[in-house]
């Protein structure tokens, strides 16, 4: 007769533990290359109890305010101020126009009284005496044929404004798709095509100066800056009111009904305050 081992002789073999599961939403905030939530694209960091506090009081006081002209919109954006930074003063206009229509397509340019605030960098594409001429004036950065193959094969971009003669235009539109998608293509209707009865010298320092492009968006409105907080206000002022009067100056002429529907001026880190028209 077989004997058997006693019971606690016996080996009794159990299963092995599953390894632990990890919950779905820890591994995928892990797989983020570390990142927490909130720290993504896409996702900004709460704002704390003394900004929202802030942001509130001064949503409220400019609620109160409404409308005002434009002397004391300025002032309310100076009591506003919050960044420690020189902010841009931005104008934007809402126009009554059909942009799908290209006779109703406002684009164009204007020279500042008393500049933007801040340095432009200008390129120009032009050849022979033009060349001179153009480094005379202060431009940055001039050059023809090869000026043209260092911004087509390098995507070299590190200009504010380009300006191109006439003559030059035959090779400067192939860089349309390059210069086209940051508003940087030379167009006779933004004055950064220069004619032949133009004077090279004079273009150059009006956009040096502060020569401000503008083009309404597919809504019809129309942005730009127009100064620093740090300007007195009567500088702020005139500058404003240079930009409005050419906007109005291009109104075309198949436009019926109310042409400036608003006016809102605002600095880089504060609200719109509505202007009176």
């Amino acid at each position: 007769m077989a004997k058997t081992k006693p019971e606690s002789e016996t080996e009794v073999k159990t299963p092995e533990a599953a390894p632990e599961s990890k919950p779905a939403a820890k591994e995928s905030s892990e797989s983020t290359s570390g990142k927490k939530r909130g720290r993504q694209p896409g996702y900004p960091p709460k704002r704390g109890k003394k900004l929202r506090e802030q942001l509130a009081n001064t949503y409220a006081k400019l609620g109160k305010e409404g409308v005002v002209p434009l002397k004391k919109a300025i002032g309310l954006l100076k009591q506003v101020k919050r960044a420690k930074f020189d902010e841009t003063v931005e104008i934007h206009m809402s126009l009554g126009v059909d942009t799908t229509q290209s006779e109703q397509m406002i684009r164009g340019s204007v020279a500042l009284p008393h500049g933007v605030g801040k340095k432009v960098r200008v390129l120009v594409f032009c050849q022979g005496e033009n060349v001179n001429k153009a480094k005379e004036a202060g431009a940055d950065f001039v050059g023809d044929a090869e000026l043209i193959k260092k911004v087509q094969s390098e995507n070299w971009l590190d200009f504010d404004v380009a300006l191109a003669t006439q003559d030059m235009m035959g090779q400067v539109s192939r860089l349309g798709k390059v210069l086209g998608p940051r508003g940087l293509m030379p167009t006779p209707k933004a004055g950064t095509v220069i004619t032949g009865n133009q004077d090279i010298a004079a273009a150059v320092k009006e956009f040096k100066a502060g020569k401000v492009e503008y083009r309404a968006d597919k809504g019809g409105n129309v942005h730009a800056g127009v100064g620093k907080l740090s300007f007195d206000d009567e500088k702020i002022v005139e500058n404003t009111i240079a930009f409005v009067e050419q906007v109005r100056a291009s109104k075309p002429s198949g436009v019926k009904g109310n042409y400036v529907k608003s006016i809102t001026l605002s600095a880089t880190m504060t609200p719109g305050i509505p202007v009176q028209v």
